[in-house]
């Protein structure tokens, strides 16, 4: 328990200015790096950064010289084991997706993972086929290489089979997205993933997850449907599986229920038992060998002429190299493919490296996987990154590192040199199966919808045109859309903040939206402007309306007319209709005065009034004479809260200028606190002070600013008592919190200095204001 006079604190210090505050604490110079300093530095090369390189370059140096063989080895095999099996099945069923012959899809559970074990960083992560990768994959080689009609004219197809092309096609798009990755990650890009949010990413693999269920119903069904790619493919899928669904095969659809009922049951037990069981039923595995015992016992391919694996052959098959012209028709679909294999193996690796407390670097995993769909597409595998599902088995069944995945490699090459005959007769049906029953969680993602309407409309619209852009266009054209829709949602929260007026928390220096409290204090003729936002081209414009809306006034309004103004009082004073006399103003004219509509030199209407022929100042909110109304301001300062302006660019800084000359000229005394050094130090540099806008202006808070404005313009003593409670040491009775949200760094201080039981200093000074409250 805190001492109750532990609940207060007090500060006393001068009144700064920023000017007063860089006069009293000298700061420390710092030399900032130039772009030529920065390059010079990323091309030194030296014997300790040359070791760093190879080190980071080759991961596998780091983490095997600290394997605890004891401790790890037996989790490692175990996990690699079970890994490797369901790599062998979903290798199999997701080649289904990528429209290739299904042992290819063994080449992808082999190669990638090889090169990832030597240069990824991440312990935890299977590395292969990834089904939304697989169906973007398909889509390029279904339109190259379509099922009906013949396959566009590309050099290189001649004497090659539909499905020797359709590998030759899947194999050159995998090698250009691992160069676009190898790419990224030479330039360290590897941020660019940062821009994938995780609505849009949900969004996204909920559409494909669609995209997945429509593209296997054709082998449940057990129907011939041709694959379609482009623009609403799935709608015209859709309508070709209802016109053919009286050719269904009811032996697939016997099997498929029977598969995804158990599969679903046994999964559910997984989930519910996962503390109890020592490792997760590999059921998948255990019903695609049944499937294929009976299917080979019963002869289900001759007597109900369901459609079978068929002939896998033994080995692998000698390297292919990719076509340039391939490149060049497939590089719109390379580079989502690229991205969003990138963006799925960084979150699910960046999940377990916070989980058992090790670091990923993001541009070594572009560099890993790049290089693995390189030499993978060499060997006709297609694009790998990593599936949830299969990650998340060599995890939960005691992988600790990649020897696991290594492993795992080593099962799915055994299955391909010497058993994967044995796999011949398993019904496609039962992949197809296998498959949807595995989209259970991307399809619950639906269930976001509600839950981001309530939290935040912005990203549940994203979260709508990211699924729905690629459920009708494609999940090439949907991740763009879902893109431009999410970035466009950034810039409309940027150009357009929640400006708000704040006013005095009674008795604290604490400043809050005046809309939202009950118990403040706001000094008459003070106005307190909080823009929330960087200020730059977009924003200026609304910036500005804000704050004139803010304010009651126009600035630039004001100062033309109080011009037009001065401009008919000389003209009267000449004529001898007007005389100034101890009191003000004298109409001498016996008629009424009708006020000038001379609009010549416009111009000088924007210029500060001058009284230099006046004998004294005009008071403008006092009565004019000859009928001459002006607008009145009821405000004699403003203070702009610039705590959250994060940059200010060209296109700001001169709008910003333009509106501070202009309340400056119809004297409302302007000051801006909280404003970031180097904010500061860029309008030095961009010579935004002058005789009328003036460094001084700026205050190091909103509350310095607030005292110096009550010293300046003192209101009645009725009126300010309230606030006098802050500048005098009285306590103020309010209940500490136990949050541990601050109101500000100094609070934060404070708590943990009080914890430690080392109270503060109070430094005594002249001319200083004293907070005396509590923590809030």
């Amino acid at each position: 328990m805190m001492r109750p006079a532990a609940q207060q604190y007090v500060v006393t210090r001068p009144l700064y200015s920023e000017e007063s505050f860089a006069q009293d604490h000298e700061k420390i110079y710092r030399h900032r790096k130039t772009m030529l300093d920065h390059v010079k530095q990323y091309f030194t090369c030296d014997a300790k950064r040359a070791k760093n390189t190879a080190l980071s370059l080759l991961p596998v140096i780091g983490w095997m010289k600290a394997y605890r063989f004891k401790e790890w080895l037996l989790g490692d095999i175990v996990s690699g084991v079970s890994t490797g099996l369901v790599a062998v099945l979903q290798g199999l069923a997701y080649c289904l997706l990528a429209s290739l012959p299904p042992w290819y899809g063994l080449f992808s559970a082999f190669f990638p993972v090889i090169i990832y074990f030597f240069l990824g960083t991440s312990r935890h992560i299977s590395v292969g086929p990834f089904p939304v990768l697989c169906l973007m994959i398909g889509s390029a080689v279904t339109r190259l290489v379509p099922d009906e009609g013949p396959a566009f004219n590309i050099t290189g197809f001649e004497g090659l089979t539909r499905d020797e092309q359709r590998v030759l096609v899947a194999s050159s798009v995998t090698f250009l997205a691992g160069i676009m990755q190898l790419a990224m990650g030479v330039l360290q890009v590897g941020f660019v993933v940062m821009y994938l949010s995780d609505t849009l990413v949900s969004g996204f693999t909920t559409a494909a997850a669609i995209h997945i269920l429509v593209s296997q119903l054709k082998f449940v069904l057990g129907l011939e449907v041709p694959g379609i790619s482009g623009p609403l493919s799935l709608i015209y899928t859709l309508e070709i599986i209802f016109n053919k669904i009286t050719s269904t095969n009811v032996c697939d659809v016997v099997i498929s229920i029977v598969i995804m009922v158990v599969v679903f049951i046994v999964k559910e037990i997984n989930d519910r038992f996962k503390s109890k069981l020592p490792v997760p039923i590999p059921i998948e595995v255990i019903m695609t060998v049944i499937a294929c015992g009976v299917s080979y016992a019963f002869d289900f391919k001759t007597r109900y002429g369901i459609d079978v694996v068929g002939y896998i052959p033994k080995g692998y098959e000698a390297p292919v190299a990719p076509n340039p012209q391939i490149f060049q028709e497939t590089a719109v679909e390379a580079f989502p493919i690229a991205i969003v294999g990138f963006a799925v193996a960084f979150s699910v690796a960046k999940v377990y490296s916070i989980k058992h407390d090790y670091t990923i670097d993001g541009n070594q995993e572009l560099i890993a996987f790049g290089v693995s769909n390189i030499f993978g597409a060499s060997f006709r595998s297609f694009a790998a990154s990593t599936a949830l599902s299969r990650s998340a088995v060599q995890e939960s069944t005691g992988g600790k590192t990649q020897v696991a995945g290594l492993l795992s490699a080593v099962i799915v090459m055994i299955v391909t040199l010497a058993i994967g005959f044995l796999l011949e007769p398993l019904p496609k049906s039962v992949l197809g199966a296998v498959i949807i029953i595995n989209l259970k969680g991307s399809l619950m993602q639906f269930r976001e919808i509600p839950y981001l309407w309530r939290r935040d409309k912005a990203d549940c619209v994203v979260w709508l045109s990211s699924c729905i852009g690629a459920f009708l266009l494609g999940l090439d054209l949907g991740l763009a859309v879902g893109l431009g829709v999410e970035l466009i949602s950034v810039i409309l929260r940027t150009q357009f903040p929640r400006c708000s007026l704040l006013a005095n928390i009674r008795g604290t220096d604490i400043y809050k939206d005046r809309k939202d409290y009950i118990n403040i204090y706001e000094p008459e003729g003070v106005k307190i402007f909080r823009i929330p936002s960087p200020i730059f081209f977009a924003n200026i414009e609304f910036f500005r309306n804000k704050l004139v809306e803010a304010v009651g006034f126009n600035p630039l309004r004001v100062l033309r007319k109080r011009n037009k103004a001065l401009r008919m009082i000389r003209k009267l004073l000449k004529k001898g209709k007007l005389q100034w006399t101890s009191i003000g103003f004298l109409n001498t004219s016996c008629g009424p005065i009708n006020e000038s509509e001379d609009e010549s030199n416009m111009e000088e209407l924007d210029q500060p009034t001058d009284f230099k022929d006046f004998p004294a100042r005009i008071d403008w909110n006092a009565e004019l004479p000859a009928n001459i109304v002006v607008p009145r301001v009821e405000i004699h300062s403003l203070v702009l809260d610039f705590a959250a302006v994060s940059f200010l660019d060209i296109s700001g800084l001169k709008g910003l200028k333009a509106l501070l000359k202009e309340l400056i000229r119809v004297e409302v005394e302007v000051y801006i606190v909280a404003c970031d050094p180097y904010i500061l130090e860029k309008l030095h540099d961009c010579s935004f002070f002058d005789d009328e806008v003036q460094s001084s202006m700026f205050y190091l808070t909103l509350h310095d600013a607030m005292l110096h404005i009550l010293e300046k313009h003192p209101e009645p003593t009725q009126k300010k008592s309230d606030y006098e409670k802050v500048k005098k040491n009285e306590p103020i009775n309010h209940t500490i919190t136990h949050t541990r949200i601050y109101l500000c760094v100094h609070e934060c201080l404070l708590r943990i200095k009080v914890e430690e039981n080392c109270p503060p200093q109070i430094v005594d000074n002249q001319q200083q204001f004293r907070v005396n409250r509590t923590f809030v």
